[in-house]
């Protein structure tokens, strides 16, 4: 048996539905924010963003976040890799080891360019 929802009517003027940005972005934006949508799109890149962002002084070393995601050291570097080509974090190399940054303004311009 299907039950039938109730049909709700709005106030005159109002939309159903608000739209995802507040104004069209231009090509080049829109190519940016879907490469760091795109690096975002891989649960591992996530993790280890949030990694960072979690750790105390705000930085971490390549060395402590292979363990934490299970993965090789050279299979994490390339997920590194892609989050600094996108510009969400910065690296910095000391001696053998390259110590990783989240870059909050990056952050910020992807979430600005859903909200517009």
């Amino acid at each position: 048996m299907t039950a039938q929802l109730p049909l709700l009517s709005s106030a005159e003027g109002d939309t159903c539905c608000a739209a995802v940005t507040g104004a069209v972005i231009s090509l080049e934006d829109a190519e940016r924010t879907a490469r760091t949508f795109k690096a975002l799109g891989d649960p591992t890149r996530v993790r280890l963003l949030s990694l960072i962002a979690a750790s105390a002084d705000g930085e971490a070393c390549i060395c402590d976040l292979t363990e934490p995601v299970g993965l090789s050291q050279p299979t994490v570097s390339h997920h590194m890799k892609q989050l600094v080509e996108v510009g969400l974090v910065t690296r910095e190399q000391r001696g053998r080891w390259a110590y990783y940054r989240v870059v909050t303004d990056a952050l910020d311009a992807a979430s600005r360019a859903l909200r517009g």
